[in-house]
């Protein structure tokens, strides 16, 4: 989540403008903006997994990935930026934001789990275009899967797996996702992977 917040009213016009030059991001909720915190190591190999598994299989589609820089509206008085989005269609090169996302990651933390699991998921399902929501732990391996084809029912993942982003058709092992992340379950499956192989 955030590390700090601007306590006074900032239009949407001035936050908009103010994010095309700021060195920091900020993600803006009801009049306030709020300085997003950096993200740990396998923070960051996760999000870039997912980026680059997504991107090699939409290289030749309409749909386009983007990373964590790449504003989301979420409500008339919310913007977001989620770890992940996949959005479809033409862009025409200028846009600040986007609004229309039918796949959406983000990478949660102990600081990040109840807004990505709270707030951020209810403007998150309410997005008419969306039709995926994915949650991944990064301390832990565990990916949860939200559709909107399903009722928005929760999905749980894990290594030995392969999901499939039916809004995008991709199909992507848990492994992969989680390649050369640093934590307890990867040591482990590593391990035992190692030690069926010899």
């Amino acid at each position: 989540m955030s590390l700090a917040k601007q306590h006074t009213f900032l239009s949407i016009e001035d936050f908009l403008a103010g994010e095309q030059v700021s060195e920091a991001r900020h993600e803006y909720v009801d009049g306030v903006a709020y300085a997003m915190a950096g993200g740990s190591v396998n923070h960051n190999l996760i999000s870039g997994n997912v980026y680059r598994l997504l991107g090699n299989h939409l290289a030749s589609r309409s749909c386009t990935p983007f990373t964590a820089d790449m504003l989301v509206k979420t409500t008339q008085t919310r913007f977001r930026y989620p770890d992940v989005a996949v959005f479809c269609g033409e862009f025409s090169g200028d846009e600040t934001y986007l609004d229309n996302p039918v796949l959406l990651v983000e990478v949660l933390s102990r600081s990040t789990r109840q807004n990505d699991k709270g707030s951020k998921l209810t403007e998150y399902l309410a997005l008419p275009s969306l039709q995926e929501y994915v949650l991944i732990e990064q301390d832990f391996v565990e990916i949860q899967v939200l559709r909107r084809r399903n009722g928005w029912r929760l999905e749980s993942y894990y290594l030995g797996q392969s999901i499939v982003f039916e809004s995008v058709g991709a199909s992507v092992s848990v492994e992969a996702i989680y390649l050369k992340v640093n934590n307890g379950d990867v040591r482990e499956w590593l391990e035992k992977a190692g030690a069926g192989s010899s």
